[in-house]
């Protein structure tokens, strides 16, 4: 699986997010690419970032950079931790969902 962006480990770190608890990469909509984050994204690709519509979100579009398993949008945002290691995710994580994943009207 490839991950773009600044990556500096194997857990899909980057330059910009590097805690230990940093540890997910999200496939963007807008080119189906992995990056470890928006600021990578904006770095790297040559478009804007486009939001997952609330109709995808039971795609595969987030990945656990400690065991590299695949989870959907929802499982994702159901959850503090990877179902398959139960590894810990950063929760502050959830402050960037409107940059990633469009929002129902009463959470925008």
């Amino acid at each position: 699986m490839n991950i773009y962006g600044a990556v500096v480990d194997n857990s899909t770190r980057c330059i910009h997010y590097h805690s230990e608890k940093d540890i997910i990469a999200i496939k963007f909509t807008c080119c189906e690419r992995y990056y470890p984050c928006y600021k990578c994204h904006e770095e790297q690709a040559d478009h804007s970032i486009q939001r997952w519509p609330q109709e995808q979100f039971d795609e595969y579009a987030i990945l656990c950079g400690n065991c590299h398993t695949e989870m959907t949008i929802r499982q994702y945002m159901s959850t503090t931790n990877c179902p398959q290691c139960h590894a810990i995710f950063n929760e502050r994580c959830a402050m960037h969902y409107p940059i990633y994943f469009e929002q129902s009207a009463n959470e925008d």
